[in-house]
């Protein structure tokens, strides 16, 4: 088995998370992989131990969390232990609070979604991006670019807030990457070199056609390359 966190606050109203189960199924059957899916609440999240033994940590959209913490703390726990983790919407929001915070010493980095005032990290987008499509271009010889095998594409969102272009540099400075931007230059897509599989993006994969997106597919066989490294301690 192939135990993966689905780190979210799961609502029917979500579409991303009505589309969860028929992925996980379609990976089973294309891949070939066992995968054991759980959602955790992000509440439950902020315990570093709600995640011990998941061979993945998936990040999902839905924001504003019911927990910035837990969000924050699952990005951590994925980071720092070395877990594949993939962060969608919400999720790449919330992994670049928590690279901000914890690897920059910018520790009041905030979200607009959640808080008020100076230092906002993620802003609200000057154009909403919900509902709409739009392209990425991706840096070559990225993770990114390798998984789906094109420097460009063309991708499906549901959000209104994304990365403050004021705080780039202080990230890019600490060892984030920026591998994804629309035809505008905003940033799309991070990852972090040197850990196993870390990918986040400001747009839903989980909106795709009916075959499960490969950035999806990276992830998943990222936990089963882990899962058949680590046992994973019982639950």
């Amino acid at each position: 088995m192939i135990p993966i966190a689905l780190v979210g606050d799961r609502s029917p109203t979500v579409r991303a998370h009505r589309r969860i189960p028929t992925i996980i199924d379609a990976l089973r059957e294309s891949e070939g992989l066992d995968l054991d899916a759980y959602w955790v609440p992000t509440p439950d999240a902020a315990d570093p131990a709600a995640l011990s033994g998941f061979a993945g940590v998936w990040l999902l959209p839905g924001s504003p969390y019911r927990s910035e913490a837990g969000g924050v703390a699952a990005a951590r726990t994925a980071r720092v232990e070395g877990i594949p983790f993939l962060g969608t919407c919400g999720g790449f929001q919330h992994a670049m609070l928590e690279f901000a915070r914890d690897v920059c010493g910018f520790g009041t980095a905030r979200h607009a979604e959640n808080e008020d005032g100076p230092d906002q990290l993620i802003v609200e987008l000057a154009c909403s991006l919900a509902g709409h499509e739009a392209a990425v271009e991706l840096t070559a010889g990225s993770l990114a670019e390798r998984l789906l095998g094109t420097t460009r594409t063309v991708e499906r969102y549901h959000c209104s807030y994304g990365l403050s272009p004021d705080h780039l540099e202080l990230l890019t400075a600490h060892g984030m990457r920026f591998t994804g931007h629309d035809e505008s230059g905003e940033v799309r897509v991070a990852e972090l070199p040197g850990h196993p599989f870390y990918l986040a993006t400001l747009f839903q994969p989980e909106l795709s056609g009916d075959a499960p997106h490969p950035l999806i597919r990276g992830f998943a066989r990222a936990a089963a390359g882990r899962a058949a490294q680590v046992t994973p301690a019982a639950r």
